[in-house]
């Protein structure tokens, strides 16, 4: 039998190999919605074979493949640890300061697309695995690793496809999505993404408004009143209470004061807007991505409804389409077993107070509770960075986080 000190002595000793791991993720692209991820999981699945673990592959999308792998007894208690190997995109290239597939050190962090979100988490989760595996140290249930691949673009192809096709089950799941040290996130707001197409009549630029009726003008009066979600008054439930309060104290403290409140009211972003021919023809279409992040208290259905009602009030040309991702606000109990292994063993490694908070965004977290699998984020990551330029995260941290993750292995599967 390994302590916990022994195994923390493990992961120590084979700390260059996690982090070559890492570094050679960052190195492949697997940008989405490009979606593919063929580069990456032939590395990834090699990489598992080399270390004697077998794994599946699976292709619901062309391009877009799962990977599947377990070690331990298919007995007691089944842990999920769950990855994407996809990124959002690089964008302007000129705006970074080193090659975003470099995978380079420097300054005691790892640099590239995905260093937070979330290829070091990806690497801590497979290093775990594969230690596990290679030092033969004895579980009590199984542990099953998920890789999926298109988790940035809210797809259906990853999470809920394995799940839908019941490929994976568990009584607890671990996603190693960037969080801060100390915080694990164990509930997140829910999600209303949908594409708003506002119809006009097309005419003579140089008649307007006289002639023709400009989608583009009605638009801008649809999103004035698509906006005013952010002004409703959301009761969450009373059982929430200490979670919120903690939650907010934490993102105040740690991360942005201006966020205050940003867990009781639905937040709306105007992504895109697309519209019009030429300056010199009254637009007939116009067509703008929404996204709006969802507080406990109140459901997609809900809000959709209002923006409805508001829409039509206007007596515009309209039809709205959802996609991408809709869920409503979500979470673990801190007390559940799963909860519990990774905060204690994340006190344990840092000797620090550490405990679970809210997400004002949303994860894969959201398919796992819809199947009644308990499930909390924990990753490393230089939290200001992801999905900007420059994306970087601290090595020590990367470290860290795969302590953790080998005891939180031990230590749920044996309770």
């Amino acid at each position: 039998m390994f302590d916990k000190e022994q195994l923390i002595e493990l992961v120590a000793k084979h700390q260059e190999e996690l982090i070559e791991l890492t570094a050679k993720l960052l190195q492949i692209p697997s940008e989405n919605p490009e979606g593919d991820t063929r580069e990456i999981t032939s590395f990834i699945v090699n990489y598992l074979k080399e270390n004697g673990i077998e794994a599946t592959t699976y292709e619901p999308d062309p391009h877009r493949f799962n990977i599947v792998a377990s070690i331990g007894p298919k007995i007691g208690k089944t842990l999920i640890y769950c990855g994407h190997s996809d990124t959002v995109p690089v964008g302007d290239l000129e705006q970074w300061e080193f090659s975003p597939f470099s995978g380079e050190i420097k300054d005691g962090y790892l640099l590239g697309r995905g260093a937070s979100d979330m290829k070091a988490g990806l690497a801590g989760l497979i290093f775990t695995t594969v230690l596990l595996k290679r030092y033969e140290v004895p579980l009590a249930g199984e542990l099953v690793l998920a890789i999926v691949p298109d988790e940035e673009s809210g797809g259906d192809f990853g999470v809920p496809w394995l799940l839908e096709q019941g490929i994976i089950k568990g009584d607890g799941c671990l996603i190693a999505e960037p969080s801060s040290e100390l915080n694990p996130t164990i509930g997140q707001k829910g999600s209303c993404w949908f594409k708003l197409t506002v119809n006009g009549v097309p005419g003579h630029g140089s008649l307007a408004p006289f002639v023709g009726k400009n989608a583009i003008v009605d638009a801008i009066r649809a999103i004035e009143r698509i906006r005013t979600v952010t002004d409703l008054d959301i009761q969450p439930p009373k059982e929430l209470t200490e979670l919120l309060k903690v939650s907010n104290e934490y993102l105040i403290g740690n991360e942005r004061e201006e966020t205050r409140g940003v867990f009781e009211k639905i937040t709306c972003n105007i992504g895109t807007i697309e519209g019009g021919t030429s300056a010199n023809v009254v637009a007939d279409k116009c067509v703008v991505n929404v996204d709006c992040r969802l507080p406990f208290g109140i459901t997609n259905e809900e809000t959709m409804s209002y923006i409805k009602k508001e829409l039509d009030a206007l007596g515009i040309d309209y039809t709205i389409e959802s996609f991408g991702f809709k869920s409503s606000a979500n979470y673990t109990p801190a007390e559940d077993p799963v909860c519990r292994a990774i905060v204690d063993n994340i006190s344990y490694v840092l000797k620090d107070h550490a405990y679970g908070v809210l997400q004002w965004a949303c994860s894969d977290a959201r398919h796992f509770r819809e199947y009644d699998i308990p499930v909390l984020q924990y990753g490393p990551a230089e939290l200001d960075t992801i999905h900007g330029f420059n994306e970087k995260v601290k090595v020590s941290q990367v470290i860290n986080s795969a302590k953790v993750y080998t005891l939180a292995a031990i230590d749920f599967l044996n309770e």
